[in-house]
């Protein structure tokens, strides 16, 4: 009973430590989109994770517990390609750190991806609105497997689907983390 509960505990603190870890990514990649001082400022005080703030600027974060991340963000230009669609690096950018959120959530460890595959099945455009989600299939020894869909939020027509397996070689606990 007692490790039941110290398990939930254990749960409830994972999902904090990812969501707050996607939405202080996404805070990074808001101030990165605005560009000027508010990025100096932000690596001048060591706000890290740049490449995981690129493809996230006001992302809507609206859940992130037990393996699972859900959010929505409105693609913002600077994300696009020449046609205007949703550039397929911010989508792979944007669906692992999605995914990481939820092994966080889960596991209470940020991982790396080591093994990582996307489908593309349509394009998402500027300024259109779009659901990820992503959620811990499997478990094996370090290795974690995540699933993640992208939607447009208006018609649920898939974008892309991204799999991949996540590995910490030392099992770093995120920062503030208790466990």
């Amino acid at each position: 009973m007692r490790e039941e509960l110290n398990r939930e505990q254990s749960l409830s603190e994972w999902a904090k430590e990812g969501r707050r870890w996607l939405e202080a990514s996404s805070a990074l990649g808001s101030k990165i989109a605005t560009g000027g001082e508010e990025v100096l400022r932000a690596l001048w005080k060591g706000e890290g994770g740049m490449f995981n703030a690129l493809g996230l600027p006001d992302l809507l974060v609206s859940l992130v517990e037990n393996g699972c991340a859900r959010c929505t963000l409105r693609i913002p230009l600077h994300l696009t390609d020449e046609n205007g669609n949703w550039h397929t690096g911010s989508i792979a950018a944007a669906i692992d750190d999605v995914c990481a959120a939820a092994i966080v959530s889960a596991d209470g460890i940020l991982k790396i991806s080591v093994d990582f595959n996307l489908s593309y099945f349509s394009h998402a455009k500027f300024n259109e609105v779009v659901e990820m989600e992503s959620r811990v299939v499997e478990k094996k020894g370090m290795l974690t497997a995540v699933v993640a869909e992208v939607r447009r939020k208006s018609t649920g027509e898939l974008v892309a689907i991204g799999r991949q397996w996540m590995s910490a070689s030392k099992g770093k606990k995120v920062a503030n983390s208790r466990l």
